[in-house]
């Protein structure tokens, strides 16, 4: 495992979002949704592919937390283009289960 710095942990920005729209994404190489996600007004809304079609339906995502990176820069992912990453733990089987806050917070807030 590499080690990085503090100053490079820094500049990364992990922010709290309320996923607001779930849509399939049929055009996806791998099983995904096309999430819309609300950072807040100083941020706004920005869209994640996300493979997380395993263990969560579009109806259960729709107002869950969730930690998101916001600057790396946009992905295209076939005709969609990715905002943010959205985190989550990886598990044995690849499925994903999400990165989330376990308790309500203001849209925006930085992971620190």
């Amino acid at each position: 495992m590499d080690t990085i710095t503090w100053e490079e942990f820094e500049k990364i920005e992990m922010r709290s979002g309320t996923i607001i729209d779930v849509q399939e994404f049929p055009e996806a190489r791998n099983p995904a949704y096309k999430l819309w996600i609300d950072f807040g007004e100083e941020i706004g809304i920005k869209k994640s592919s996300a493979q997380i079609t395993d263990l969560y339906s579009k109806e259960e995502l729709i107002g869950k937390q969730v930690i998101c990176v916001i600057n790396f820069p946009k992905k295209q992912i076939g005709p969609f283009m990715s905002e943010c990453l959205v985190t989550g733990l990886i598990q044995e089987d690849e499925s994903v289960v999400l990165a989330v806050p376990d308790k309500k917070t203001k849209n925006g807030l930085k992971l620190g």
